[in-house]
């Protein structure tokens, strides 16, 4: 009995042992359980503090990065993504923080774990690339030198597509930035697999996909010929006609980037049957969508008389006129552009436009848009359809144009630029006008501008004999002794050859000094009888 009784506390402190041990592991992992919670909610607290401008400060202040980083290999995968999340929603916010994720080395750690993590850490860590690089220059390139290229290029691959639209998104913001960065991306292999990616049925996969392929063929004729080569074209004008606005600005865009560059990259587009479907788009109810519109019809139109040609038998001009009166601001301002380079090539191309009604929506631009640019290329663009014959420049007399060209000119408010522009509309259409009471107004011009208004009356006169009537029936005469020129200047030259049409009495009657002189006369008058 003494010796079994000797046992049983043995017996006892064994057992007491592993209750012991027991309590103690319990302990150990209440220990760990709370401070993965503890990170976990403190990582998802940020991205949520993250997503409001008001905190951003107080987060930088409290040394939010630092903080962040480590987490960014937690062995909870939920942790890295969270961490992740809070690091792009702060990158996005300013240069100023992304750049302090650059300084902080967390770019690496992003890259390494991009090639081992999960789909879900794949989207947050290209985020966070993405909002890195959207920056500057040189942020991209910080992205581009972490290596991110290549893990980016490999998530165009995988299944799925949110992963994707995420890379992809990275890549064009990288892209965008320059011709260096844009050749980067080419050389990583990304553009066959963006290509891809947009003949995905996601349609936000679409969207992300030819932005980034329009970033990359925006640059160069090189690269867009890549985009070309990778086959994005035809599959691009097949979405001209697609229900999704979203995606129809995306296309519309980079048909215009790619058609930009060259005669052949525009013949690329137009061969690819880009009418009528690209003009049906000028009247979609989404305004973005009409304004890349109108501006991949620009590019088109720039090129050559033939390009433009076929613009004009497609209905093209008359779809633009139409979006010229409709839209306002810097959205009219492809319609305005691709008018003037239609009208530019040639008589019959600008007789199109006229005949389209294309100047009274182009006058409109230049009287009542706020901006200057604006007016600038409404003024050019008038300027490149009265160039050609006495017709086409009397169908922009008739309408009041020169008039109001003038005064564009002469506002003390306009830009340099504009001026130019104007001056230079002003003396093409001027050169050509023959219709003179539509140069009568412009008779009170300054010299710069009355020498080629003066010009015009000097070449018609001599062979019109109802025209010298009118000409001194409507006071043009008198305005025209009135004009102060210089002594043997050209323009004195000019108005002393139209006096010469005329009795040297009726010259004498109009000069300024005429009352002055018979005054004299009066004075030194002494009566008969």
């Amino acid at each position: 009995m003494k010796r079994s009784s000797e046992v049983l506390p043995a017996f006892g402190s064994k057992s007491h042992r592993i209750r012991s041990s027991g309590a103690m592991s319990r302990a150990v992992l209440q220990t760990f359980e709370e401070y993965q919670k503890a990170r976990v909610t403190f990582v998802q607290t940020v991205a949520d503090l993250a997503t409001r401008p008001q905190n951003i400060d107080a987060l930088q202040n409290a040394g939010v990065m630092a903080l962040l980083r480590p987490l960014l290999l937690d062995t909870v995968a939920s942790i890295q993504q969270s961490a992740a999340l809070a690091l792009g929603r702060l990158a996005n916010f300013s240069e100023q923080l992304a750049e302090s994720v650059v300084t902080h080395e967390i770019l690496p750690q992003l890259v390494y774990s991009l090639a081992q993590q999960n789909r879900f850490y794949k989207k947050a860590a290209a985020f966070v690339l993405r909002a890195v690089a959207k920056h500057s220059v040189g942020l991209a390139q910080a992205v581009v030198d972490s290596g991110a290229l290549e893990s980016l290029v490999v998530c165009l691959e995988e299944f799925d597509p949110s992963v994707k639209e995420a890379a992809a998104w990275a890549l064009g913001y990288i892209a965008k930035h320059s011709q260096e960065l844009a050749q980067s991306v080419v050389d990583a292999g990304a553009v066959p697999l963006l290509v891809l990616a947009f003949q995905e049925p996601d349609l936000t996969l679409k969207r992300i996909s030819a932005s980034a392929l329009s970033d990359v063929a925006k640059h160069s004729p090189e690269l867009a010929q890549l985009v070309v080569d990778a086959g994005a074209t035809s599959l691009m004008v097949k979405e001209v006609s697609n229900s999704d606005a979203p995606l129809k600005r995306q296309v519309c865009s980079c048909l215009a980037q790619i058609a930009k560059h060259s005669v052949d990259l525009a013949e690329v587009v137009v061969e690819a049957e880009i009418f009528p479907n690209i003009l049906h788009c000028l009247k979609d109810v989404d305004q973005v969508v009409r304004k890349n519109a109108a501006t991949c019809i620009r590019e088109l139109a720039r090129h050559t008389p033939d390009l433009a040609k076929l613009i004009v038998n497609a209905g093209g001009i008359a779809a633009v006129v139409d979006y010229v009166n409709e839209a306002s601001g810097n959205s009219r301002l492809p319609g305005i552009m691709a008018l003037g380079y239609v009208a530019a090539f040639s008589e019959t191309l600008a007789l199109a436009v006229v005949v389209s009604k294309g100047i009274p929506p182009l006058k409109d631009a230049l009287i009542s848009e706020p901006e200057d640019h604006v007016k600038a290329a409404a003024a050019w663009s008038l300027g490149q359809i009265g160039r050609h014959t006495p017709d086409h420049a009397r169908a922009l007399a008739e309408a009041d144009v020169l008039r109001r060209i003038l005064a564009v000119y002469l506002h003390q408010d306009s830009s340099e630029d504009l001026q130019i522009k104007a001056k230079r509309a002003l003396k093409s259409i001027v050169q050509k006008c023959t219709h003179l009471p539509a140069l009568e107004p412009l008779l009170d011009s300054p010299p710069n501008i009355l020498k080629y208004v003066v010009q015009q009356f000097a070449k018609v006169l001599p062979n019109d004999a109802e025209a010298r009537k009118a000409f001194v029936q409507s006071g043009s005469l008198q305005k025209l002794q009135e004009a102060s020129t210089e002594h043997g200047s050209k323009l004195q030259e000019m108005v002393d050859s139209i006096n010469l049409l005329y009795p040297p009495e009726i010259v004498q009657y109009y000069s300024p000094n005429y009352a002055a002189t018979l005054l004299k006369k009066m004075e030194g008058f002494a009566p008969t009888g």
